[in-house]
Formats: structure tokens, sequence, C-alpha cells
């Protein structure tokens, strides 16, 4: 094998060894890997617990100026759609503060806020938060972006998925 062959060869394993993870797995179309999150009340709640439900995986830092604007925005609109088949999970990234200064927090949000995620294909679009993910009641991957959430582009995403009809199976099994 020559030599710009070698090279050329390790050039891809090194690319496919990079790829970011949130790209190799949680993809717009198609079904959301499972991931389990666990809480700052010590709840485990798996992805495949919550068919039927719109759900959004929020990754921020206490660091991030625009994931400091979109809590407050993801909080009142978590308010005004109570009762609403949502749930939103915010996964402070690693390099925040402390679990213990963030309890303060997570204990006045009207969403849980999570010390930890299993699971892959949830990472940092182009390694930037906030990072969003949204998932319908089906299941599937909706939305997958670097950038914050306001209230205009959350009632323009999130309700329409919140109007649309739970999957049959899901349906069926909440009424037996």
């Amino acid at each position: 094998m020559s030599f710009l062959r070698i090279i050329a060869a390790v050039a891809l394993l090194i690319a496919a060894s990079s790829a970011s993870p949130a790209l190799a797995g949680a993809k717009v179309g198609q079904p959301a890997p499972d991931f389990t999150v666990k809480t700052f009340d010590g709840r485990k709640i798996a992805l495949s617990e919550l068919r039927g439900k719109v759900v959004i995986l929020n990754f921020w830092a206490t660091w991030c100026g625009p994931c400091r604007v979109e809590l407050p925005e993801l909080d009142a609109y978590v308010r005004r759609h109570r009762g609403a088949d949502l749930v939103i999970f915010a996964v402070a990234t690693e390099n925040s503060v402390p679990e213990s200064k963030l309890r303060p927090l997570a204990n006045v949000v009207s969403f849980p806020m999570v010390t930890r995620i299993k699971g892959g294909g949830y990472g940092l679009v182009k390694q930037a938060v906030p990072t969003n993910y949204v998932i319908d009641k089906a299941g599937v991957v909706r939305l997958a972006k670097a950038g914050a959430f306001d209230a205009q582009s959350l009632e323009a995403t999130i309700t329409p998925l919140l109007a649309e009809a739970a999957p049959a199976v899901v349906a069926e099994a909440a009424s037996r």
C-alpha cells in the first residue's frame, strides 16, 4: 500500500472516530434512541416510558448566556401548557457547576433537572449549548439543533406536536 493511501485511510479512521455521537444516533425523522435519565429527586425515567408524550432534552450550562434566558422560557411554556403531554429534561453539561449548586434551581423549575443521562445518540450538536432534541409522541426525533428556544419558537415547534394524536398503541394502552 502506498504512503498516500495509508495517510488517506488513517484520515478516514480519524474522521469516523471523531464524528459527533449526537449526529450518529439521534437523527431528525428517525426513531429516537432510548435513554434513561436520573433526576435530582432520584427518579430514573426511560424514554420508552414516555411514549405518547412530547419530550424535550435540553442540554445547557450555567455559564451559557442563552441558556440562562432559555430555561425561564421553558419553565413558562410548561406552566402555560400544564396538563399537556409534555416532558422536558434539563441536562446540565459536565463543565457546569456541581450538582449541589444546581439543586436550588431544580427545586423551582416546573420540569425535571437531570443529574445523569445514559444512552447513545444524545450530546451537544456542533459542540454548542444550548442543544435541544425534540421527540414526538410516536418516539420520532423532530428536532436536533444547537440554539435556544424563545417563546415564539416554542409555540411554533412544540404546540403543533402537542396537538397531534398519540400513537394508536399508546392510546389503546391508556384506555385499559
